[in-house]
């Protein structure tokens, strides 16, 4: 088999879309399965179904990548979207032509500052990983490249505004998918920090502020990437070798804070794709992170202890599901403040999203963290209730108690907690002075640990034995998984 590229898809006489050329409009830092899942999909979407006419120019910002593999293929590579939509697993596959080419900065780097006299490019996208947006003050404004991303996008820029400064119109929308909380805004703090350490000209500064927009975004697709297991099956049936094959699920929310003009520069959501542009994306993080977020650390732990491995077969479970479902519904949504339907909508695509039949989301891995995890993730959420109410959240509260019995230990043995699950170890993974507090405590009374933790300031930020009632309903659950077992307790809650 030839490896793909367009005259492989030629000779097998291919009649499905591709766009093979158009201009590069937007500039991409990141060649990795994530973007291409997630922006590249969208673009390629949009050229098809309403001409958005836009290329994508990759950059592959560390020293090792995939821009060789990417080139070879002109680009192109097919994605898979797999879920469970409307009650049935679904499985789509799309060969994906949005790209145009990659450019390895090592020995590329006079390229890549060429592009930014490219009068067509408009946009720029990045997923650096959360630690790419920072500030080093050991770059230089004359490294080529740059060390960090920040450094590098305000090279870009400078070398723009060189060439189209005195005209309106040739500034850069910056869209960074990174995730951290206000990524633009912060990605826009490095890059001025560059221009005070770099000292250079007020004008750019000025250029910078007037005609480029640095909007902070909300990104949610869980991309699975290459798929190893199944890519010579694959391979077989497409008839062509793709090393750049890339999986992920059916859903895809991408929030952009910006103004509304940006809807006729991104036409994503007239063809009913799922990215929303709006002037603040704070509503659209809180309710991702207490329904969704928020669902997998209240309902993971639990789980767990019920003998379950992975999410798609809690759902499978009558007893996990009404918990997991009647915490999202009855205790999260209600804390909310979009309206009630988009809630709903959202909710129910986050219990199909955990039904996915293409995903094993190992609970053991969702419960890496979980001191930290629960207190950003569920707390504000128990507090809001409270404030409501007046009434503790029963399942959110139970949730807590599972956190208790999940990380009670056995020993602590080379800086990890091991505990047990039906006489079998396993490992709780959390930062040591979390492993060593629960350690300390592992032979308390469940009413003494109870008061205990929810005493340690340094895990919640707060003493929860100020929270009315919480540690006494606490005691209460954990004192009924002890004595009857994590399934029949969960039964028990109904």
């Amino acid at each position: 088999m030839e490896k793909l590229s367009y005259s492989t898809l030629e000779k097998l006489g291919y009649k499905g879309y591709l766009k093979k050329e158009a201009p590069e409009r937007i500039l991409q830092f990141g060649e990795g399965n994530f973007l291409r899942a997630f922006v590249d999909d969208f673009v390629d979407i949009a050229n098809e179904k309403c001409d958005f006419n836009t290329k994508v120019l990759v950059v592959q910002p560390i020293g090792t990548g995939r821009a060789d593999a990417v080139n070879q293929q002109d680009g192109l590579y097919t994605l898979y979207r797999r879920g469970f939509e409307s009650g049935k697993a679904v499985n789509e596959k799309r060969i994906n032509s949005a790209l145009s080419r990659c450019l390895e900065l090592k020995n590329g780097y006079g390229e890549f500052l060429q592009a930014a006299h490219n009068p067509d490019l408009r946009f720029v996208v990045s997923n650096t990983t959360e630690a790419g947006i920072v500030f080093e003050d050991d770059c230089r404004f004359d490294d080529t490249p740059p060390a960090s991303y920040p450094a590098k996008l305000t090279r870009f820029l400078y070398e723009r505004f060189t060439a189209f400064g005195t005209q309106k119109g040739k500034g850069l929308v910056i869209l960074p998918c990174e995730l951290i909380d206000f990524n633009g805004e912060e990605l826009e703090k490095c890059v001025k920090q560059y221009i005070q350490l770099w000292n250079l000209e007020p004008a750019f500064t000025e250029w910078l502020d007037k005609e480029n927009m640095f909007c902070s975004t909300l990104v949610d697709r869980i991309v699975t990437g290459y798929p190893a297991a199944e890519a010579e099956k694959l391979q077989a049936e497409n008839g062509y070798i793709d090393e750049q094959l890339d999986t992920c699920e059916i859903f895809g929310l991408w929030v952009i804070e910006g103004p509304q003009s940006l809807k006729e520069e991104l036409p994503f959501e007239k063809v009913g794709l799922p990215v929303l542009i709006t002037d603040d994306h704070r509503p659209y993080k809180q309710r991702k992170v207490r329904i969704l977020n928020g669902a997998h650390t209240s309902m993971s732990l639990a789980a767990y202890l019920a003998g379950q491995d992975i999410v798609r077969d809690c759902m499978e479970d009558q007893d996990i599901y009404n918990f997991t479902k009647n915490a999202i519904f009855d205790e999260i949504i209600p804390t909310l403040t979009l309206p009630k339907a988009e809630l709903e909508e959202f909710a129910n695509a986050v219990l199909e999203r955990f039904k996915n039949p293409f995903i094993d989301h190992s609970l053991l891995s969702i419960s890496l963290n979980s001191v930290s995890k629960w207190r950003a993730r569920v707390l504000p959420t128990v507090k809001d209730y409270v404030l409501k109410t007046g009434q503790l959240p029963a399942r959110l509260t139970f949730g807590f108690a599972a956190l208790l019995a999940f990380y009670h230990a056995v020993r602590l043995q080379d800086g990890k907690l091991i505990a047990l699950r039906d006489g079998q170890e396993y490992t709780v993974q959390d930062d040591a002075f979390v492993l060593e507090f629960f350690d300390a405590h592992k032979n308390d009374a469940p009413q003494d640990l109870v008061a205990a933790v929810c005493a340690n300031t340094r895990m919640w930020g707060e003493d929860l034995n100020q929270l009315p009632g919480f540690a006494a309903e606490v005691t209460g659950y954990l004192e009924t998984i002890n004595k009857v077992g994590m399934q029949q307790a969960l039964k028990q809650l109904g």
